[in-house]
């Protein structure tokens, strides 16, 4: 599966599996021994400190150190806590470690050792400070190979946000499931490797919990992309409308010639009186007509989604626009100046008419929405106040619904930091919606492919070279996902990054 539990979430996926009849001590014996043998997997024996905190992240490091010890490794245990206020499984556990125990102090960290980071999972809800936070400024300093469990130390396991100060890590191994703050920026980044270790806990707890929070990969929505059919032809793909401005009009294009390429049987653009003939220049298979018959084409039912905003300019005409589409009921991608438009009153959008899928960049998302909290909570937070699909782009793009249901990209490389690569998004998702896709799918499988068509061209990047690069990504999404199944070969997850390998599976 591809879904992220909040720290609640995992606490109760603890209970429940306790429930089944799972003991804690297994629990946390198991995922000691996931943590070992990831670290026994790639690094050589050599010396390690283990810093162990005073809850359970802790008492899962006094199972590394044991296992470590185990085979041969030099180990030595630094507590942040004295043993005898050790309580629960971690008290267990520090009882079933036959070495000693050092006090936690900047001392620690002498002589260059591979730091094994069991002072605070994913829970910690405030800055660290004191000890813990010297020691960890420490290990960030002299870029000590770091292995973190559950999450690097100081790091929010729902936002990913940091927390006074964390260190990078080379490697995280975490349980279960991932959490939020292992896609999320900044969290992603301080990861490192990201292993997720099966300890036990079975799949069926996961029907009570019902995570709404999802990784954006084709398991999400594979089943459900509308593949051409023999006996199909242009008009079962759908007729995606587009707003053309008339001073920026290589926006437009892009999002046009990107909508062919994400399958739309046809596109067309209405163009502002004198911009037609730049628009009839272009791609030969777009068609154009006057953005005075917008009302017009808006009433032909073969029209089957709109995408309006890139490079449309902002002002009462772009609101026009905006309102006259929404009102006829027809999907809608709302990007850049359409989105703009409404900074003064974006109320007056929310009410206009059938869901829309907005795809705002973080100014245009601030002009439009609450401005606090974390990237996955204000793209939910927007979505509900707006009965909208909201799409967050960034590096790491939130994808959020109105139902509560969000997905996280990953992979986005730096490249795409581009101009136009948005209007090709909007053209991409707007595609999908012209046939027929639902706009929370259509928005998760457009951000994809956007990912993964940057990924194929690599560095040097420029917006045209995504629509080139379509064509590669749908023969990848055909090989992978038709007929359907699972994204799942060999206990590991299918994910194609370059960069960052997460790896979905039981370490043995």
């Amino acid at each position: 599966m591809s879904c992220l539990l909040s720290t609640d979430e995992m606490f109760a996926a603890d209970k429940a599996a306790i429930a089944h009849g799972i003991s804690g001590e297994t629990l946390m014996e198991a995922a000691g021994w996931q943590v070992a043998v990831a670290i026994r997997k790639r690094f050589r024996p050599r010396l390690v400190h283990v810093l162990c905190g005073p809850g359970n992240n802790g008492g899962d490091g006094f199972v590394v150190a044991r296992w470590l010890d185990s085979w041969g490794w030099p180990v030595r245990l630094f507590l942040l806590s004295d043993v005898d206020r050790l309580r629960g499984d971690s008290a267990l556990m520090a009882g079933r470690w036959r070495g000693a125990v050092h006090g936690l102090t900047s001392a620690c960290l002498k002589g260059d050792p591979l730091v094994v980071d069991a002072l605070f999972g994913a829970g910690l809800s405030r800055p660290l400070e004191g000890m813990a936070r010297r020691v960890i400024e420490q290990i960030g300093a002299r870029r000590l190979d770091l292995v973190a469990v559950d999450v690097p130390s100081g790091i929010d396991g729902n936002s990913g946000q940091v927390l006074g100060a964390a260190a990078q890590a080379r490697l995280t191994v975490t349980f279960f499931r991932p959490k939020p703050g292992h896609f999320l920026i900044p969290g992603r980044g301080l990861c490192g490797e990201l292993v997720v270790g099966s300890i036990g806990i079975p799949d069926a707890v996961l029907a009570d919990i019902a995570p709404k929070t999802f990784i954006d990969r084709p398991v999400l929505w594979a089943d459900r992309i509308k593949w051409p059919q023999p006996a199909g032809h242009k008009y079962d793909r759908g007729h995606l409308l587009v707003a053309g401005g008339a001073l920026l009009t290589g926006a437009a294009r892009l999002a046009a010639a990107a909508a062919r390429r994400a399958g739309a049987g046809l596109v067309t653009v209405a163009a502002p009186s004198g911009s037609e003939s730049v628009y009839r220049s272009d791609e030969p298979g777009v068609m154009v007509q006057p953005m005075t018959a917008w009302a017009d084409l808006l009433a032909d039912r073969r029209i089957s989604a709109a995408v309006i905003g890139p490079g449309l300019g902002v002002g009462p005409a772009s609101r026009v626009l905006v309102a006259q589409a929404l009102a006829g009921g027809r999907p809608c991608v709302l990007d850049a100046d359409a989105l703009s438009s409404f900074a003064d009153d974006p109320g007056a959008l929310w009410t206009l008419g059938k869901t829309p899928v907005l795809t705002p960049h973080e100014g245009e998302f601030n002009r439009l929405f609450d401005q606090s909290g974390d990237r996955l909570t204000r793209a939910r937070r927007a979505a509900a106040a707006s009965a909208a699909v909201v799409v967050l782009k960034g590096s790491d793009t939130v994808i959020a619904a109105p139902d509560g249901r969000a997905a996280i990209s990953e992979g986005a490389p730096p490249s795409l930091a581009s101009g136009g690569t948005g209007d090709v998004l909007a053209g991409v998702i707007g595609g999908l919606l012209a046939q027929g896709m639902a706009p929370f799918d259509a928005a998760c499988l457009g951000v994809w492919m956007h990912v993964r068509a940057a990924q194929i061209v690599g560095p040097g990047l420029i917006a045209e070279d995504l629509i080139g690069a379509m064509p590669a990504v749908w023969r990848h999404l055909a090989d992978e996902t038709v007929p359907s199944r699972p994204e799942r070969t060999g206990g590991k997850t299918n994910l194609h990054l370059r960069r960052r390998r997460a790896v979905w599976t039981t370490e043995s």
